[in-house]
């Protein structure tokens, strides 16, 4: 299937054939079982994952193929339109797939594991792969592409940014275990290592350094690798003083996150998911 994605996606034609629409239904169908994946965990890499870029590709040759259609379910009280590859996807109880009523979207061609609970509205983007047992809260988004791990904890408003383009770069990656606070934020491909905890309101890009008061460092992203969140760090909101100029004579502070301290029991019992929810 690979050769195949890159062929079509290299190689624009005037027009897609039956057999190209063939090939984009498999490709979908295997990003809906999770088969396939935008991006997963490779051993090998030192942060653990890696692309895969032809996946993205495939994601990509959707949009391209897929002309605009009418998706409403009553055009007169509340249309919708979208591209005709992309439609909401398809659940049975079966499924095991909680999503409570109340405004949820879901989009065709991405995983959601067993247990995995939606609460209203939220809304996660094709390419997406969430793991067995997460939730998904109110106003939360799952951006395309962005890969989160299994028993997580995607609190109210929070938004796990996605990544699609270009192609070669690592979606936002949210391991195992992993809580997230409400109104955080995720971007531009930054890892979150396994049972970390973000305090609400935290934001993570490329951009802004983490300060780790416990082990004496900063984390940083480079050109040639994500911002990696330790496993088990917790990190909070925080603020880092201007030292020079004008604004160290304004008194003003910049934004920073900050890493407080590791897991321990103490942390693990504020923050235990309740089975009784899943």
């Amino acid at each position: 299937m690979q050769s195949e994605i890159e062929r079509l996606f290299d190689s624009r034609p005037a027009s897609y054939s039956e057999a190209d629409f063939g090939l984009f239904t498999r490709f979908k169908a295997a990003l809906n079982a999770g088969n396939i994946r935008a991006a997963e965990p490779d051993a090998k890499s030192p942060n653990g994952w890696r692309v895969n870029a032809w996946v993205k590709k495939g994601i990509l040759l959707g949009f391209r193929m897929g002309g605009v259609v009418d998706m409403s379910i009553s055009a007169a009280r509340q249309p919708f339109f979208d591209k005709a590859t992309y439609p909401v996807k398809s659940f049975t109880a079966e499924s095991g797939v909680r999503i409570v009523p109340g405004g949820s979207s879901v989009r065709d061609g991405c995983f959601i594991g067993k247990g995995v609970t939606c609460m209203p509205p939220m809304y996660i983007n094709v390419g997406a792969w969430v793991g067995d047992g997460t939730m998904v809260d109110s106003h939360a988004l799952v951006g395309s592409c962005a890969q989160v791990g299994k028993n997580c904890h995607i609190s109210a408003a929070s938004q796990i940014g996605g990544v699609l383009e270009p192609v070669g770069a690592l979606p936002v990656i949210i391991e195992d275990d992993v809580l997230v606070g409400g109104n955080c934020g995720v971007y531009e491909g930054t890892v979150v290592q396994r049972r970390a905890v973000l305090g609400t309101g935290t934001i993570l890009n490329r951009s802004t350094p983490v300060y780790d008061l416990v082990r004496n460092t900063v984390h940083k992203a480079t050109d040639d690798a994500p911002l990696l969140i330790p496993a088990e760090a917790v990190v909070v909101a925080g603020a880092r003083a201007i030292t020079s100029g004008p604004g160290k004579e304004w008194g003003i502070s910049l934004y920073t996150p900050v890493i407080v301290k590791y897991r321990d029991e103490k942390t693990d019992a504020k923050i235990q998911l309740e089975d009784l929810l899943r």
